[in-house]
């Protein structure tokens, strides 16, 4: 058996009934020329089941029994039963894309089966626009977001004339593609969010600093009114409140160039402008159901800790920003969201990783007591919701010559966190996956025409700075 961390166990221990705890995609493909979306799902299925060299990652199952030694310790299995993790599917007509996503939004909030390992990959056939799709879940105990695209990403290629591809668990593709050297400058959302935050030299010195750490984060509590510290209590909201385990998911792709566009226009970053858009898509979805609270909502930003090179799993902190929803001019708005994301990058850069990861769990630390009767309904809430980006390549990708054309992720609503919104920028395109308690957040798929009206908002108002 191998020791199971504590920053993986919570995972299993958080789960319950009605809040699996498994992160998802569902990734769209074109089918190349002369090929049917039929003829690449029996493709894919075949090479699929044709990989029996399987990486570790995927032959991990909490150890027996799992309500007992399962929380401690990993086992790995000694076979796969394919026919049961790989599943072929095909939808009902038309085979419209809302056909697709409600077949996502039923199939999330299923629980996996912990006695296995714990992901499946449903290949998905019927659109009625000639793509083939794949939904895929894997437990959060096993990888986080990062992780899940790193592993997508490995199976697909940049040359459109490869015919290599194989399934995401080969263990071929570990030795087809070289890690790059861990020396490397580190790159992506942790050098934009936390900047030197991760070095594991010197841990004793790390641990020391946790008290000068802890100070810092408490005088910029005080004296900050852009930064939102831990055990800031956000408002009372229909998006925290005890969920069941029905799911509703939506999902839209936009350009990143149109994006990238906008945060010139504004001296704003890339991430800003994420966080403008899912500022003023809450806002007027909120209006919508008469529940936009006087106060602001604050949302928490997992920050990936994974340097270029490590190993796959789970390495994450995070931080609280104030997203402005009680703020109705959109210039202003993106001030005050840009002010707050500014406050959290210098409060965070120059710690070490075990002092970001004690800041990052005394920011969600409420999280581990979600599933206790009454403590969503009695607690105030820190924040409001979670609000991932996950950064990708920009260069088309390809399986077999299939197109990559859309990747969209597919989260976790926890109690009291009725919505996730995930992003990854994939191929050029800004991909959102918006996740929510179904019975809780009706009609939640116009939050995708808010999120497209914020955008435009942003685009025509005059530059913040101007």
């Amino acid at each position: 058996m191998q020791y199971m961390p504590v920053t993986q166990s919570m995972f299993l221990i958080a789960e319950t009934r009605d809040q699996p705890m498994h992160v998802g995609g569902l990734q769209l493909f074109v089918p190349r020329e002369g090929q049917t979306a039929a003829d690449l799902a029996e493709e894919v299925h075949r090479k699929f089941l044709d990989a029996e060299e399987i990486q570790p990652l995927f032959l991990k199952r909490p150890a027996s029994p799992a309500s007992i030694a399962g929380y401690t310790a990993w086992q790995q299995a000694h076979d796969i039963d394919f026919d049961y993790h790989v599943r072929r599917i095909v939808l009902p007509r038309p085979g419209e894309i809302k056909n697709l996503l409600r077949y996502v939004s039923l199939n999330h909030g299923a629980l996996l089966d912990r006695s296995r390992p714990m992901w499946e990959v449903h290949i998905i056939e019927g659109l009625q626009d000639g793509r083939l799709a794949l939904y895929t879940k894997i437990h959060h105990s096993l990888a986080d977001g990062v992780t899940a695209l790193r592993i997508l990403q490995r199976a697909l290629s940049t040359d459109p004339d490869d015919r290599t591809g194989t399934a995401f668990w080969d263990s071929a593709l570990l030795r087809r593609r070289p890690r790059k050297r861990t020396d490397e400058p580190r790159t992506g959302l942790l050098r934009k969010v936390a900047g030197a935050a991760g070095s594991t030299v010197g841990l004793l010195d790390d641990v020391l600093g946790l008290g000068p750490a802890a100070l810092k984060v408490a005088v910029a509590g005080i004296s900050d009114r852009d930064y939102v510290a831990p055990l800031q209590m956000a408002p009372k909201t229909i998006l925290n409140v005890p969920i069941g385990s029905a799911r509703r998911f939506a999902a839209q792709d936009w350009p990143t160039d149109r994006l990238r566009a906008a945060a010139r226009r504004h001296g704003a970053t890339f991430n800003d402008i994420l966080l403008a858009m899912c500022s003023g898509g809450l806002r007027r979805y909120l209006s919508d159901q008469g529940a936009l609270p006087d106060r602001s909502l604050t949302s928490c930003l997992p920050v990936s800790l994974h340097a270029d090179g490590d190993g796959d799993g789970n390495a994450i902190t995070a931080v609280i920003v104030r997203m402005a929803t009680d703020v109705d001019d959109p210039t202003e708005r993106l001030r005050e969201i840009r002010a707050s994301t500014s406050s959290a990058k210098h409060v965070v850069r120059g710690l070490k990783q075990v002092q970001s990861l004690a800041l990052g769990a005394a920011n969600i630390w409420p999280l581990a007591f979600a599933p206790v009767p009454g403590f969503v309904d009695f607690t105030p809430r820190g924040f409001n919701l979670m609000i991932s980006s996950v950064p990708g390549p920009d260069e088309p990708l390809y399986w077999n010559g299939a197109r990559l054309d859309g990747c969209y992720p597919v989260s976790i609503p926890m109690e009291g966190l009725a919505m996730n919104i995930t992003i990854t920028t994939v191929g050029g395109k800004a991909n959102f996956g918006i996740i929510g308690a179904r019975a809780q957040l009706p009609s939640l798929q116009r939050i995708l025409d808010h999120l497209d009206a914020a955008l435009t908002e942003l685009e025509r108002i005059e530059p913040i700075d101007a």
